[in-house]
Formats: C-alpha cells, sequence, structure tokens
C-alpha cells in the first residue's frame, strides 16, 4: 500500500506585470520518497508538467527566500503571510507562480504526519532513489552528448 498526500492547490500563472490566470496543481508526497515534493502544473492546452524538489526548499521557502538553481520559492512581499512564490527555470524558459501560503502549509502540515521531518532516512528507499536518479541524470547526459 502506498502511503501518500495529494492535494490541489489553485495557483496563478504569471504571464507578466499585468496577466495571470488561475491553474490548478496537483500536490504529491509520498512515504516511499520521502525527500520528494511533486507539482503537476495543468496548463491550459498543453500536458501535464510535474516538477520534482525537496521537501524542505518548499518548506524553507514559505518563510524566506529560498533555492538558487531551477527552482526559487519565497515569500509574496509583505509582513503577513499569505502568498509564496514558486519560480521554476530550464535553460531560457522560465515560469512564475504564485499560491497562498494556507494550502501549502496544510499540505506540508499533511506530509510531516505521513513522515516528519527529519525522518525521512528511517521510512524511505533513499539509496534505492539515489541510485535510480544518478541512473537518470547519467542516461540524459548520454543521450544529450
Amino acid at each position: 500500500m502506498m502511503r501518500e498526500v495529494l492535494a490541489e492547490v489553485m495557483m496563478s500563472f504569471l504571464v507578466s506585470d499585468e496577466l495571470s490566470f488561475r491553474i490548478p496543481v496537483e500536490l504529491t508526497y509520498r512515504a516511499d520518497d520521502p525527500y520528494a515534493v511533486r507539482m503537476t502544473f495543468h496548463l491550459p492546452g498543453d500536458e501535464p508538467v510535474t516538477w520534482t524538489f525537496g521537501r524542505e526548499l518548499l518548506l524553507d521557502g514559505i518563510n524566506s527566500p529560498t533555492g538558487d538553481g531551477d527552482v526559487r520559492i519565497e515569500p509574496a512581499g509583505g509582513e503577513e503571510l499569505r502568498d509564496v512564490h514558486i519560480h521554476l527555470q530550464v535553460g531560457g524558459e522560465r515560469a512564475n507562480f504564485r499560491a497562498g501560503a494556507g494550502p501549502l502549509v496544510a499540505f506540508l502540515d499533511r506530509s510531516d504526519k505521513l513522515v516528519p521531518l527529519g525522518q525521512e532516512r528511517a521510512t524511505g528507499d533513499f539509496d534505492g532513489h539515489l541510485d535510480e536518479a544518478l541512473g537518470r541524470i547519467l542516461a540524459e547526459e548520454q543521450n544529450a552528448g
């Protein structure tokens, strides 16, 4: 039996300073991959796109800017925490989203009940996932070269 936490959150896809639209985003956290959070974005007219990144990155980004690679997360202005910006980048392509902090915190709270922060290594197949991830990265590098 797979133990997981699922949530659907409405986010604003920020096309520009003047244009944004709301999209459904599925959040998934699985006990068998306890370090990762998956966000599946359903953009109109496109196939769903899934991003996987660290649960701690999302947790830290709700309170202060974090991430320096393809995923950056930060609270959206003001002292009262209401919204969070999620910035995703692949090469020169960027996508920016704004989400309510409340649904993200509720999702993370549920994930913490499933696998408490700091106890991930005891519950997941960390070494198996690391081997699988390294295999995918090496295969992608060989195919790109």
